[in-house]
């Protein structure tokens, strides 16, 4: 008898060491089941929805659908070098944040060349390692007692961690999901411990929602260091997850290498023109940061009421410390409608992450706690 046909036994190195990604719950089915009572805070979106100048400029793109996109992205590539202050040549634009940081392994990592990264970063950095054949050291994190950053980066231990062979460091300021953070000026002396072959990503797709006094961004540092390349998206603070986009700043020559290997029109007409239209309503994203700023330290100070251990966050979510199990506490909430994300899949059995969504939502949650 003929064995079953298994395509897994075929798959390459690379990608035979890797496990699909886990997007969590099948949220549309849960719409058609629970309606508008469910709450949905586990994917970290923009309670707020997107500017309405992205809404109509989308809108108005639907009537060209059947011609290809500006494979270029110019004219958001020339509205951002504006915003930014940052060359064109230094752009490069991606299918969402995710698929730039995956392009830059691609690009720059293989098996002589590991990545590093921190023991609690972002879900991402060890794909693009392993689907590049690379590599993977995850730097022990700080402690979960740190008074400043608990389960945050530690920075002095990941520069150690970074050999002569090592490309890319992969960085997430803030960090997702633990929704700690580090100061411009640790950035900057980290930056100075690393060798200048070294490529190190800082990923910073929570920008928009920080506050807290010495972070801005790492942005400021990229005419002094070539070798620093930041990621940003448009999905969170500017509420356009489902159109997929984001972008990359760095050295024109790291653009370069990229663009060798970026897929033909990986962003699609629509979402380079919402993208666009959102970065010229300042009002609406202060708006969205400031809302944020007072609700999640209203669902912190509610939370910690309760007995919850509470983490500090620069983000628009909240990781909580339950010190119990995890699992039970997300299967009662989801019961009733309510979709938290546990992170097991981090190695942080008793925590879970809660999005800061609506005041609605956030109400729903706290009736239903365990």
């Amino acid at each position: 008898m003929t064995a079953a046909f298994d395509a897994a036994t075929l798959a390459n190195r690379a990608t035979s060491a890797l496990r699909a990604y886990d997007p969590g719950h099948d949220l549309p089915a849960l719409r058609l089941q629970f309606g508008a009572v469910l709450s949905e805070l586990g994917s970290n979106e923009n309670p707020l929805g997107p500017s309405p100048l992205a809404m109509r400029a989308a809108t108005r793109v639907l009537e060209d659908i059947w011609r290809y996109p500006d494979p270029l992205g110019a004219a958001l590539k020339h509205r951002l070098s504006s915003e930014l202050g940052v060359p064109v040549s230094g752009i490069t634009l991606g299918n969402g944040s995710h698929e730039l940081l995956m392009l830059l392994a691609q690009c720059f990592a293989d098996a002589d060349h590991p990545v590093v990264h921190s023991q609690y970063g972002f879900a991402v950095f060890p794909i693009a390692a392993a689907a590049a054949g690379a590599p993977s050291v995850a730097v022990p994190a700080l402690p979960a007692d740190h008074p400043e950053a608990p389960y945050g980066h530690d920075l002095d231990a990941i520069a150690a961690a970074v050999t002569p062979s090592t490309r890319l460091v992969y960085l997430a300021n803030p960090n997702n999901p633990t929704g700690t953070w580090f100061t411009d000026a640790a950035l900057e002396d980290f930056l100075g411990k690393v060798p200048a072959h070294t490529l190190v990503v800082v990923d910073e797709a929570y920008h928009e929602y920080v506050d807290a006094a010495g972070l801005s961004t790492a942005m400021h540092l990229l005419g002094r260091f070539p070798n620093l390349i930041v990621t940003r998206t448009f999905s969170k603070a500017y509420a356009l997850a489902g159109l997929r986009i984001g972008y990359m700043l760095s050295h024109p020559s790291v653009a370069a290498v990229c663009e060798r290997l970026r897929e033909s029109f990986n962003v699609n007409g629509v979402a380079l023109a919402a993208a666009e239209a959102s970065l010229g309503d300042h009002e609406h994203r202060a708006r969205v940061r400031e809302t944020n700023h007072r609700d999640r330290a209203w669902l912190a100070d509610e939370l910690t009421a309760r007995g919850l251990r509470v983490l500090p966050s620069q983000t628009n979510f909240l990781l909580v410390d339950l010190g119990r199990d995890a699992v039970a506490f997300e299967a009662h909430l989801f019961e009733r409608g309510v979709i938290v994300r546990p992170m097991v899949g981090y190695r942080l059995p008793h925590t879970v992450r809660i999005s800061v969504g609506s005041r609605a939502e956030l109400q729903r949650l706290l009736e239903n706690l365990p």
